[in-house]
């Protein structure tokens, strides 16, 4: 097989590397991909959504299947464009998409289909959704209707903040097209877990479960980013809720999206809130792996995958190619100095190669590009480094020891990946 993965991140690095290992893949290629794929992969200088481009590429070079890491492109229809011609993709066609890319459709869908969640309410006026949050008496979100690159969500502790944070969006445009209507919903507290599974429109399988971490700072300080690392297994996350997890939102979720004539065909990320009564809520869907989550499950993944990616894509999964493994796996990302709002570009990276031959240890590229013979910055989130290990604290201080390997002045890293684990093992 030749086999196509999308995007540009260490999401795609880590999709590429482990696809790679497939004895029945002869080659993988990457579009866009990044410079730390390039080292190893052969890329194509075609944008994540440019879908004429994807398509033609896929005919060109005789693609066998498709793997899209970023929701962008699968919103816009890939899958669908790609079915038209005759290529499998893993990922979900654009109308089963939008359990991601419209907020609004998504939690308006858990209520026709009992899946829990927040209250909401979905306004497209200022002066109706400021009178609604002010009402309240809980805490709100406020989330742009559509994608808007990771930055549309507001988790606001006091009114005040909610009212500036739906005048950014309904009245001064912030994101665009996305946010020209939002969702108002009720502030969640305690522990989110981000589960995955593979589906095929029918059956499903348990790919696993991890935690992000999402704010820039130790002790979830600072701004929200696009996840500063990531580790699994959870704690937290037990046999037991698992099973309450797949029976109240899961099983749910894809009759419901099939019911409703869009079979749903991929990975189904589901990012929940662990609430005191021994259940969960959904905060939000996703329609693909998540980034960082995506390196630390593959991690814990035994065997090949490239079966159960193509037994989605073509609606024939068989579960028990999904094999997990009795490990840990922790990721932490090295982010540039500014992230997220103005990342330096064009800063040395050293030290990849002492990180890489630290024991058990991936290092997967994202924000990084060539320049000559040096490594330079090249985006907000620079590298991923994910260990395995036996134990969680083994896992931990292995990826801190490649981290530490790493030279990039002005480095943003979080020290603290896992420290619910570290403190309730």
């Amino acid at each position: 097989m030749r086999v196509l993965v999308v995007g540009s991140g260490a999401r795609e690095h880590a999709l590429c590397a482990r696809i790679a290992a497939s004895p029945l893949v002869r080659e993988v290629l990457c579009a866009p991909g990044n410079a730390g794929i390039a080292d190893a992969f052969p890329v194509r200088p075609v944008a994540a959504d440019d879908l004429d481009g994807l398509v033609a590429l896929c005919l060109r070079e005789h693609i066998n299947l498709v793997v899209p890491g970023p929701e962008a492109p699968l919103v816009a229809g890939l899958a669908d464009r790609l079915a038209a011609t005759g290529v499998p993709c893993f990922g979900p066609v654009a109308a089963a998409a939008r359990l991601e890319g419209s907020k609004g459709f998504s939690k308006d869908f858990m209520a026709r289909h009992d899946v829990p969640t927040a209250a909401y309410a979905r306004f497209d006026d200022l002066a109706r959704a400021t009178a609604y949050a002010r009402s309240v008496a809980h805490r709100v979100v406020v989330k742009a209707d559509g994608l808007a690159a990771g930055k549309g969500v507001t988790v606001c502790d006091d009114v005040d903040q909610a009212v500036e944070a739906l005048t950014r969006a309904l009245r001064d445009g912030a994101f665009g097209e996305a946010g020209a209507s939002v969702v108002v919903e009720e502030r969640l507290e305690g522990q989110e877990v981000s589960l995955h599974v593979a589906c095929d429109g029918e059956r499903y399988a348990v790919l696993g479960a991890a935690q992000d971490h999402k704010r820039l700072g130790d002790g979830d300080t600072g701004p929200n980013t696009g996840g500063m690392g990531a580790y699994s297994p959870v704690p937290a996350w037990t046999s037991a809720l698992e099973a309450r997890a797949l029976r109240e939102v899961v099983e749910p979720t894809l009759r419901g999206i099939a019911r409703e004539g869009s079979p749903f065909r991929g990975v189904l990320f589901v990012g929940l809130m662990l609430t005191p009564d021994g259940g969960t809520r959904v905060l939000e869907y996703n329609v693909r792996f998540g980034d960082p989550e995506c390196a630390v499950l593959l991690a814990r993944l035994d065997g090949d995958i490239v079966p159960w990616l193509l037994g989605c894509a073509r609606g024939a999964l068989d579960a028990d190619d999904v094999r997990r493994r009795d490990v840990a796996a922790v990721g932490v990302v090295v982010a540039a100095e500014g992230y997220p709002d103005a990342p330096r570009r064009g800063v040395t990276i050293g030290g990849l190669d002492r990180a890489a031959r630290t024991t058990g240890v991936q290092v997967l590229h994202a924000g990084t590009r060539r320049d000559g013979t040096r490594w330079v910055t090249a985006g907000g989130r620079v590298l991923l480094l994910v260990a395995t290990a036996r134990t969680f604290d083994e896992a931990r201080a292995r990826a801190y020891k490649a981290v530490d390997a790493v030279e990039l002045p002005g480095a943003q890293v979080r020290r603290d990946i896992g420290w619910r684990a570290a403190r309730d093992p």
